[in-house]
């Protein structure tokens, strides 16, 4: 994929196109790892730690067509709010999955989820909407680049409670990924599981990011002490 085409993918207009010209009864395509792939990562991470019997309200980012929302719903998870910029996608999931109790689908930009409140999610999950954000240089990414993953990283730890966490599944490198994840305004403690690749395929990554104090606060507070201690 070319770097113009790969700015597309930040855009509503790209995926109301591709899911449309797909029609309603059929799935674009599971982004990097299925949910039978994932399954014990998610043991490990999510059913082992906060299981269904806790009731956790649950945010998919960037939803799309992705079955991990209804994998969940089998699972127990009844309260999953599905979010995605493509009208029709979100039209297309909500008429699909009329019947499926406890999920939710809403229109939203991940970069400004206005319609959620802040400290309300106990779980985000994001499996290919970060991706769609970058291109360009790992070692120097564009100023759209550092914009629009900003924007949304901040708007999920904004939305996450403090003793929340956001799973993020990826295929690029840690070290790259991480220098966005950690963008100003946020404050995550941060663990990477090596997921691997299927039959010889490059390595998958799945983040486990933690709300920390938040900064601004804890700056406040060095800033006092250190004025109290004069």
């Amino acid at each position: 994929m070319s770097d113009a085409e790969a700015k597309r993918l930040a855009h509503s207009e790209y995926w109301d196109d591709r899911y449309a010209e797909v029609g309603s009864d059929k799935r674009v395509h599971e982004w990097f790892k299925s949910f039978n792939d994932l399954e014990p990562f998610f043991n490990r991470h999510l059913f082992q730690v906060r299981g269904p019997q806790t009731a956790p309200k649950i945010l998919h980012l960037g939803s799309g067509d992705s079955t991990i929302p209804q994998d969940f719903r089998r699972k127990g998870y009844k309260d999953q709010l599905c979010v995605d910029f493509s009208s029709v996608v979100v039209e297309t999931m909500s008429k699909r999955e009329s019947e499926t109790e406890g999920i939710n689908w809403k229109q939203a930009d991940v970069r400004e989820m206005d319609l959620i409140p802040s400290e309300s999610v106990d779980i985000a999950f994001d499996k290919g909407t970060l991706d769609a954000m970058i291109h360009g240089s790992p070692w120097d990414p564009p100023d759209d680049v550092l914009d629009n993953t900003g924007r949304y990283i901040r708007e999920v730890f904004r939305v996450l409670k403090s003793d929340a966490f956001f799973i993020y599944i990826t295929y690029r490198q840690p070290h790259f990924v991480k220098a966005l994840l950690e963008c100003g305004g946020v404050d995550w403690d941060i663990q990477v599981d090596i997921l691997g690749g299927a039959d010889g395929s490059f390595d998958y990554y799945g983040f486990v990011l933690k709300k920390l104090s938040p900064p601004f606060a804890a700056s406040t507070e060095r800033e006092t002490q250190k004025v109290d201690s004069g």
